[in-house]
């Protein structure tokens, strides 16, 4: 059975795949060539309430959304209720089609500062910060809510995700989205899906997403139907793999998904570059940002392990097109079968709010 599109208060969004707010990584550049490859909604990086109020370069290149890149979310994570409601009518005045609450970062220095998933030992705290926002933005515009199953595996923990889970849709959100990990837990070990089912059951019709170990289009298809989930967040998932997005498409529509070939790779890549040089303000600025992403496709070239060596020596700015070119050259094989299978799925190690 195909999932329903997927919609998000009035915001329709079709695909129910999106791409995550990825802590340093989904940048608009990120997001453009995403989309180009058919995400039908993305989040920006999460961004501190603070850094969305405070004058200056940061504030200017959070605020500026591109026309191509709609409709688009904007996740806020802060401490004081008061800031985050000023902050949300901020990201909706500068274009944010939605603005998405993050309860969920298990980073230490996050935890440290009362931020992220740290709320979700204080739903008081919490629900302040979703009545803020809900309030300041309006009727017309979609909140929505990141979680971890808790902050540990106690029962007391468990306790206050559902009370935070329900308090939040009692004021009004739109959705929210559900990573079956612990706090505590950050990364390590499975997601437990079998808690999405069951939050599923417990919050009815209401609009649910899910996230973790979303490695490879087969494991999108496979969370919606094994878990009834409206939709998914992919996270790592996407990183360097653009192309997961259509590959879900295909699956769904009983298709056969077709893995990237170096064309397709190569063209992506360039594409993320085009669109990097100008957000960062040059190509020294730009290539940090723009290297880890070119690092991450080496996980799907057909020679990955030499792939990743080649592409890890990028240093200059002018080193990056003709290096490119050169691993991800043609190797006359664009008219053979690529299917997807399911062991092609790769698991990254990336560090961060990733899901």
């Amino acid at each position: 059975m195909q999932p329903a599109p997927l919609s998000l208060g009035k915001v329709r969004i079709g695909l129910p795949a999106v791409q995550a707010a990825l802590s340093g990584y989904s940048d608009a550049a990120m997001r453009l060539v995403a989309r180009e490859h058919g995400a039908p909604y993305a989040l920006h990086e999460v961004v501190l309430d603070e850094h969305v109020l405070q004058k200056g370069r940061l504030q200017r290149r959070i605020l500026a959304v591109p026309e191509a890149d709609h409709p688009v979310g904007g996740q806020l994570m802060g401490s004081a209720p008061d800031r985050f409601g000023d902050a949300a009518r901020q990201l909706v005045r500068a274009g944010y089609d939605a603005v998405d609450l993050n309860f969920a970062c298990p980073v230490p220095k996050v935890l440290g500062r009362r931020r992220g998933g740290y709320l979700l030992q204080d739903p008081g705290t919490a629900l302040a910060m979703v009545d803020a926002v809900v309030q300041a933005v309006g009727a017309d515009v979609p909140v929505t809510v990141k979680l971890r199953r808790g902050y540990d595996d106690s029962a007391e923990a468990e306790s206050r995700f559902f009370t935070i889970l329900e308090g939040a849709i009692a004021r009004g959100v739109a959705a929210a989205t559900v990573h079956p990990r612990t706090v505590v837990q950050k990364y390590r070990g499975p997601s437990r899906w079998d808690f999405l089912a069951r939050c599923r059951r417990h919050v009815g019709g209401f609009r649910l997403l899910g996230s973790g170990d979303l490695f490879s289009a087969f494991a999108v298809v496979d969370m919606l139907r094994q878990t009834g989930v409206d939709g998914v967040t992919v996270a790592r998932g996407c990183i360097g793999n653009p192309f997961v997005f259509g590959q879900v498409a295909a699956l769904l529509a009983g298709q056969v998904a077709l893995r990237p070939n170096c064309a397709e790779q190569r063209a992506a890549i360039l594409r993320h570059w085009e669109l990097a040089v100008p957000y960062y303000g040059g190509e020294r600025q730009a290539l940090p940002h723009v290297r880890m992403h070119v690092i991450r496709y080496a996980a799907w070239h057909p020679e990955p392990g030499s792939a990743r060596d080649r592409l890890v020596a990028i240093r200059r700015p002018g080193d990056l097109v003709p290096l490119v070119g050169e691993v991800f050259a043609d190797r006359g094989d664009e008219g053979r079968p690529r299917e997807l299978r399911r062991e092609d799925a790769v698991v990254p190690e990336v560090a961060g709010c990733s899901e």
